[in-house]
């Protein structure tokens, strides 16, 4: 036993160990608490005359206030003069906004009250109750309004049979796996209750629908089974009659498949589609005739990727292309001549919505100062911001942003976001906190980059520079760029990473000894390489749903064939070697490197097993900290806020911990989340 003096130091360190280490030096900046309390933008939708702008605004639940959750949904509405009014608001979750044609009512899907299902809702402009205009025996998913109001397609899960919900009753819960999911129908209804619901025969599971203008057709993706890699890689748009449910045609796509629209005389379709089967994420800007075939590419050689579209008149296109870390709203003819640039160099355009005749947009906005906002541009007018969701976060300092250029050790050029120390003494090297993206099919923009998993502005506020590196194989740069790392996974793409730690070491902002590692998902692929294969680089690494052994991952994953078309190219079978040594675990013996572990149970995407494996590993070597930390319920990433606190006040913790404390043995496990709640996530 260890004297009572010792056993009182110890006890008195435990209980310091619930809470966070105090901030470094800087008192002002973005609290970690803020950081969970900030509202955003969501969907927007023009109204048909351009008058109104629909909006939903993402409320955080109030931590041990509330029941614990995912944030609310709100609809808000506004003019061009602004400020906005709440319509449906509270204890709320508004999805899938849209417009009567008539442009008097908004309508959305939610879930209110009693409600068993999630059914279809409206609510006028003018003012009063929201008045529920569509039910179904189970949950409504998307839906499109016929052109003249009276009718409404939409999408939902087809019913269990009664044989089988009275089995369950018994006790009879078992799953068939990938055989027995249910698939998503089609149905069209009318709107004023008269006349009967009926279904549209067609085969495979839908996945979004859209009704013409002309009235005739609805454009519908499909996909062969209710299975995630079939609706990454198989889906395709038909053609559908309207009344008959007959197809009428197709859309000759090779691979992944994005957003879709109609032109105002629905004699085109505009889509975002992948360029090829090995496309890792759909991009190209495309339009096809009404009775299908093969869309036209509009901006072939685009170094970027277009996922935002909508209709300036029949025959123009607006689009959202992301360039880099920039965003440009442009507009092309069908013809793909008269391609022109609207706004660039700005804040980064992340959600797009026209009126009817073309002439006023309204668009969801973020920037390093701010999440997302509302922003309306009339004819040819610069885009204007209209809505200020965290009026307090003016008064906050903020640490300076700026991008970051430098060349790998092969010659290429890549490019990031550096988010500065809130306060640096002259000539200090700071410790830094390199944020990896996931997908690898996605990137970073020069946008508001803080998050309750990569707490950008809120670390900086710590003493730390935070660095988000846009890898090869990263979106943003065209197909070619995001196809380097195919067929070699955790290679030069992870060397990129190091490359970008050296280039900010260089220009003497960075202590080589004081660098950590996080990220989600393929993130967290790099997180659990950089504590392993380059152990030597990283002080700490914090991984996060992420992947540890390739060759259990792809048989556990939901996305084995897009992982094989996007990402390997090989399947295990066929070269054991690629897999095994582009697994952390097989570099696991290398590792010295502080390792904090967190997982959902429910992920589907990537099994907790791939945390559990690397935590035995780690744990059994001994040569290093290790920790491992599971969220029930849980999927790809955190959705409650409870859960969402905890995971940065543990992210947090360790990085302070080995960058900026004593390191050695790892913080107590537990966390007291109230009082760090209640001390700002101090």
């Amino acid at each position: 036993m260890f004297p009572a003096k010792t056993r009182l130091l110890l006890l008195a360190s435990l209980c310091a160990g619930f809470l966070l280490q105090p901030a470094p030096a800087a008192a002002a900046g973005l609290e970690l608490r803020q950081l969970h309390e900030l509202r955003q933008v969501g969907e927007v939708a023009m109204s048909p005359d351009g008058a109104l702008t629909a909006y939903t605004v993402g409320v955080p639940r109030q931590l041990f206030v509330e029941e614990d959750g995912p944030a609310w949904s709100e609809l808000h509405i506004i003019d061009a003069r602004g400020p906005g009014r709440g319509y449906v608001v509270g204890q709320v979750n508004v999805s899938a906004l849209a417009w009567t044609p008539d442009g008097a009512t908004v309508t959305f899907l939610a879930k209110r009250g009693e409600d068993e299902t999630r059914r279809l809702y409206g609510i006028d402009t003018a003012g009063g109750e929201a008045r529920q205009l569509l039910a179904h025996a189970t949950d409504i998913k998307g839906y499109s309004l016929s052109p003249d109001g009276t009718r409404v397609a939409f999408i939902a899960r087809a019913e269990e049979t009664e044989a089988l919900e009275e089995a369950r009753k018994h006790g009879f819960s078992q799953r068939v796996y990938e055989e027995d999911v249910r698939p998503y129908l089609l149905y069209i209804a009318p709107l004023d209750g008269a006349g009967e619901t009926r279904v549209l025969e067609l085969e495979g599971s839908a996945q979004e629908v859209r009704w013409s203008p002309a009235g005739d057709r609805l454009a519908v993706k499909l996909s062969p089974r209710e299975l995630i890699d079939d609706v990454l890689m198989r889906t395709r748009v038909f053609f559908v009659a309207a009344d008959t449910g007959a197809v009428l045609g197709a859309v000759d796509t090779p691979g992944k498949v994005g957003r879709m629209a109609w032109a105002p005389d629905g004699r085109h379709l505009g889509l975002v589609m992948a360029a090829d089967l090995n496309d890792p994420r759909e991009g190209r800007l495309a339009v096809v005739g009404r009775d299908g075939g093969t869309p036209r590419d509009l901006l072939p050689g685009l170094e970027g990727h277009v996922w935002h579209l909508g209709w300036r008149g029949a025959d123009r296109l607006l689009y959202i292309s992301y360039e880099g870390v920039e965003a440009r709203l442009g507009e092309i003819g069908i013809d793909g001549r008269g391609d022109r640039t609207l706004a660039a160099d700005g804040p980064i355009w992340d959600a797009l919505s026209v009126s009817a005749d073309g002439r006023t947009v309204a668009l969801g906005a973020h920037a390093p100062a701010h999440p997302r906002e509302v922003f309306h541009m009339a004819g040819r007018r610069a885009p204007q911001r209209l809505t200020v969701s965290n009026p307090w976060l003016e008064d906050v300092p903020l640490a300076r942003q700026e991008v970051v250029r430098y060349r790998a050790r092969d010659g290429l050029e890549l490019e990031g976001l550096l988010i500065h120390p809130l306060e640096r003494a002259e000539g200090a090297r700071v410790p830094l906190i390199l944020a990896v993206h996931g997908g690898p099919e996605a990137h970073y923009s020069n946008g508001w980059l803080s998050s309750y998993a990569q707490p950008g502005q809120a670390a900086a506020a710590r003493g730390y520079a935070v660095f988000y590196p846009n890898y090869r194989a990263s979106t943003g740069r065209g197909v070619a760029f995001s196809k380097l790392n195919h067929g070699r996974p955790a290679a030069a793409e992870f060397d990129d990473l190091v490359d970008g730690v050296d280039h900010l070491v260089a220009i003497g902002l960075v202590d080589a000894d004081r660098v950590g590692i996080t990220g989600g998902s393929y993130g967290g692929y790099a997180s659990a390489w950089g504590a392993t294969r380059y152990s030597e680089r990283f002080a700490a690494a914090v991984m996060f749903v992420g992947i540890s052994d390739k060759i259990s991952m792809l048989g556990t994953s939901d996305i084995p064939t897009e992982l094989y078309h996007v990402h390997y190219q090989t399947w295990p079978w066929e070269n054991w070697a690629l897999y095994r040594e582009a697994s952390p675990i097989f570099h696991a013996a290398n590792s010295r490197t502080p390792t904090l572990i967190l997982h959902g149970e429910a992920d589907p995407r990537v099994d907790r097993s791939q945390s559990m494996i690397l935590y035995r590993y780690l744990k059994l070597l001994g040569q290093a900290p290790v920790r491992l930390v599971l969220y029930p319920g849980e999927g790809h990433g955190n959705q409650r806020a409870a859960s969402r606190w905890d995971y940065t006040l543990r992210l947090v913790r360790w990085m302070d911990h080995y960058l900026q404390g004593d390191g050695g043995a790892p913080p107590a496990y537990p966390v007291d989340a109230r009082a760090a709640w209640e001390a700002g996530g101090d």
